[in-house]
């Protein structure tokens, strides 16, 4: 008997220790900072402008706007996944989003931004972009859209719950952070340890804008069924690709994501 309990008490401690151990180290589980990937360029015959922003702590985040032209016109705000350093993606706003500025600013730790990233700073920081944003002189504060891609989809919906954007972007989104965790730990006790659980789905019912989702039905990182749960919980219209064939890393190169991106903007804006 002394034997069994010893090995029972090992067994409690060892996992004990792991999840302690998960509860220190979650940042550096969840989250993926990616270094800057040097100068960003433009589309041909397009603007960039270099921005760096202070958040509200002083941490100093970087990023670029790209725009068509000088001229006042709508904007769309881009939240990378997990693993993107955003401004590399200037150079493809055109072909992505048609002839409307884009800004792409990377969360703190991310490219060139200082700090280290978390939800409730990287939610802060993107509500204080949007202002910022909606201040210029060359943005229409009324025709702002917000484009999350995975982990970027828990910051877009926390930000059109803040503020009033004209329509929602997500591609690969998830009900909740916490929910993929869990299936991905299911010995561990997620719903207890995790300080970032981006949960979409709380703030789904009460946004009444227009949403495009965009799921890669062959996406294992973040499965179909969390980015339906989402979508069915979300309060306004909602317009659902499925792009057969493409996963998680690879859905926004299918031929049809970048036509179903404009062909939402043009009815959206």
């Amino acid at each position: 008997m002394g034997t069994l309990r010893d090995v029972a008490v090992f067994i409690v401690v060892a996992y004990a220790a792991v999840v302690a151990l998960m509860w220190l180290a979650q940042e550096r589980l969840q989250f993926h900072p990616q270094p800057a990937m040097g100068p960003a360029s433009a589309p041909p015959g397009w603007s960039l402008e270099d921005v760096r922003f202070p958040a509200g702590d002083g941490t100093m985040l970087a990023g670029t706007l790209v725009r068509p032209a000088a001229a006042r016109g709508p904007l769309v705000i881009y939240y990378g996944g997990n693993a993107e350093e955003v401004t590399a993606y200037a150079a493809e706003a055109a072909s992505t989003y048609g002839e409307r500025a884009v800004l792409l600013v990377n969360y703190r730790g991310y490219g060139a931004s200082a700090g280290q990233p978390g939800e409730r700073e990287m939610v802060a920081d993107s509500i204080a972009l949007y202002d910022w944003a909606a201040r210029r002189a060359d943005v229409d504060p009324e025709r702002i859209v917000l484009h999350g891609r995975s982990l970027g989809t828990g910051v877009a919906v926390q930000v059109a719950a803040a503020r009033p954007a004209r329509c929602v972007i997500l591609t690969s989104p998830f009900a909740s952070a916490r929910e993929v965790a869990a299936e991905i730990y299911p010995w561990a006790p997620i719903g207890m340890i995790m300080r970032h659980p981006f949960d979409s789905v709380a703030h789904a019912p009460r946004l009444a804008m227009p949403a495009l989702f965009l799921v890669g039905e062959a996406d294992t990182l973040i499965p179909p069924r969390y980015s339906n749960r989402l979508a069915d919980a979300w309060g306004g219209r909602v317009e659902r690709v499925s792009l057969a064939g493409f996963g998680h890393n690879d859905v926004s190169v299918h031929p049809g994501y970048s036509a179903a991106v404009q062909a939402f903007l043009a009815r959206c804006l």
